[in-house]
C-alpha cells in the first residue's frame, strides 16, 4: 500500500484563480473567476478554504491570506491546448490535448449535419445556434411541446446540445436522439467533444426549469489515463457527479450520479465513511452550469459558501491516512464579457491530517501534477504518453 489509502480529487468545476499566459489567444485577458467574485459580492464566509489555503493563492477582498495554512497550496497552469471540461480532466489524469476539439459558436451546425440528424431522428430541428441553455428553452420550449420539434443548440464549448421536455418529448426518446446525435458527431468534420441532453419540465414560458437527468455523451480519453492504470491494477476508481461521462467510462469502476454540488459532497461524505482503497474524483458542475456561464457572481459566491460547510464536515470524516486534493479544470470567470470559459491557473489544495508540514509549493507547469500524484501513492505506472510529475515527496 502507498502513503495514502485514499485519495479524495474534488473538482470545483471552473475555479479559475488567474489568467493563462496565453490567454490572449484564448481571448482571456485579465480573467480571474475567484478574485472577480470576491472583488463583486460584500460579503464572502469560506473559513474552511481559508484554512486551506486557497487566499493564499490569489488576494481575496474579504478573506485573508492563512499565516500557517493546513496542508499545501500551489498554483497549476493547463499544458493543453483548450480550456474545457474534458480537456482540463483529461489533463488532471495524465492527457495533454494538443489539437483543441472543434467548435460550432459563430454559424450554428452544418446544413448537411442537421438534415442528417433530422432524417435519422425523425424529428424536424430548430435552434441551431449558440445560446444559453435557460434562454434557449424559454424561446422556443412552447414551440417545441406544441410541435414536438427538437431543440439543438450549442455554445463557446465543443458540444452538441439537445433539450427535450420530460413530459411531452420524454427522456428515453431524448436520449436515443441523442445517441444518434454522438454517432454523427464521432465523423471528423463534425466531431465535438459532448452530446449532452438537457431535459426540462414546464408547460410554458417563465416556468421551464432544467432537470437532473442530464446525461453527457462524451468521446472516449485519446488514450490511457491513470484512471485506466489504477483501475488494472485492482484498485477503485470511484467517480462523483459527471466524472464518469467526461472519461465516458474508461478507468471507473463505480460511479455516482449527483443532482447538485451540494448532493455531490453529501455522495462524498458518506463515500469517505465506507471502506475502499485507491481514488474517489469528483466534480462539481454547479459552480460552472449555474453561476459561471450565466455571469452570477453572487451566485457563484453563495455556491462556494455551501461547499465550505460541506467540506468542513467531509474534512471531520477524513481518516489518518486519506488525502484530499482540491483544484479546478478551467475558469468561467462570472465577470468577463460572453458566456464561455476562460482560461486561468487553477488551484491546487492538499490536505491529509497525517502532514506535518504544510505551505506553498512552486507554480506547476501542468494540471497532470494530480494524476502523477495518485498514480506514485499508489505504486502503478503512468501510461505511455502521459505527462506529470509527481508532487507526493513535498506532501509531508
Amino acid at each position: 500500500m502507498g502513503k495514502y489509502k485514499r485519495i479524495f480529487v474534488i473538482v470545483i468545476d471552473s475555479l479559475g484563480i488567474g489568467p493563462m499566459p496565453d490567454g490572449e489567444k484564448f481571448g482571456d485577458i485579465g480573467v480571474n473567476t475567484l478574485k472577480h467574485i470576491s472583488e463583486t459580492v460584500d460579503t464572502f464566509r469560506i473559513p474552511t478554504l481559508k484554512e486551506l489555503g486557497l487566499a493564499n493563492l490569489t488576494p481575496l477582498k474579504q478573506v485573508e491570506a492563512s499565516e500557517n495554512p493546513l496542508g499545501y497550496q500551489a498554483v497549476l497552469r493547463e499544458a493543453s491546448n483548450g480550456k474545457d471540461t474534458m480537456t482540463g480532466h483529461w489533463e488532471m489524469m495524465g492527457l495533454e490535448t494538443k489539437t483543441p476539439f472543434q467548435t460550432f459558436t459563430q454559424h450554428g451546425f452544418p446544413q448537411d449535419l442537421i438534415e442528417e440528424l433530422e432524417r435519422r431522428t425523425g424529428r424536424k430541428i430548430i435552434g441551431n445556434k449558440s445560446a444559453s441553455g435557460t434562454e434557449i428553452i424559454e424561446e422556443l420550449g412552447e414551440e417545441e411541446i406544441a410541435t414536438g420539434h427538437m431543440i439543438v443548440y450549442t455554445s463557446a464549448d465543443s458540444v452538441l446540445q439537445i433539450c427535450g421536455n420530460e413530459e411531452t418529448f420524454g427522456l428515453e426518446e431524448l436520449y436515443r436522439c441523442c445517441e444518434i446525435a454522438r454517432e454523427l458527431t464521432l465523423r471528423e468534420q463534425w466531431k465535438v467533444g459532448r452530446v449532452i441532453a438537457r431535459p426540462y419540465i414546464g408547460k410554458r414560458r417563465g416556468e421551464f426549469e432544467r432537470t437532473s437527468n442530464r446525461h453527457d455523451y462524451a468521446l472516449k480519453p485519446s488514450g490511457a489515463t491513470v484512471l485506466n492504470a489504477l483501475k488494472d491494477a485492482g484498485f477503485d476508481v470511484i467517480s462523483v457527479g459527471k466524472i464518469v461521462d467526461i472519461f465516458d467510462g474508461e478507468g471507473i469502476t463505480e460511479a455516482h450520479k449527483s443532482q447538485s454540488s451540494v448532493h455531490g459532497m453529501d455522495q462524498t461524505i458518506e463515500l469517505a465513511k465506507k471502506e475502499f482503497e485507491g481514488l474517489c474524483f469528483v466534480n462539481l458542475v454547479d459552480f460552472d452550469a449555474k453561476w459561471g456561464h450565466r455571469r452570477n457572481p453572487q451566485g457563484y459566491r453563495d455556491e462556494l459558501e455551501r461547499f465550505d460547510e460541506k467540506l468542513e464536515n467531509f474534512l471531520k470524516v477524513l481518516k489518518e491516512d486519506d488525502l484530499l486534493i482540491i483544484s479546478a479544470d478551467h475558469g468561467t470567470d462570472p465577470t468577463y464579457i460572453g458566456t464561455d470559459h476562460t482560461r486561468e491557473k487553477v488551484p491546487f489544495l492538499a490536505y491529509s491530517k497525517s502532514m506535518e508540514g504544510g505551505g506553498r509549493l512552486p507554480e506547476q507547469e501542468t494540471f497532470a501534477v494530480i494524476g502523477a500524484t495518485v498514480a506514485e501513492n499508489f505504486g502503478v505506472s503512468m501510461p505511455e504518453h502521459t505527462i506529470g510529475t509527481s508532487l507526493l515527496s513535498f506532501l509531508k
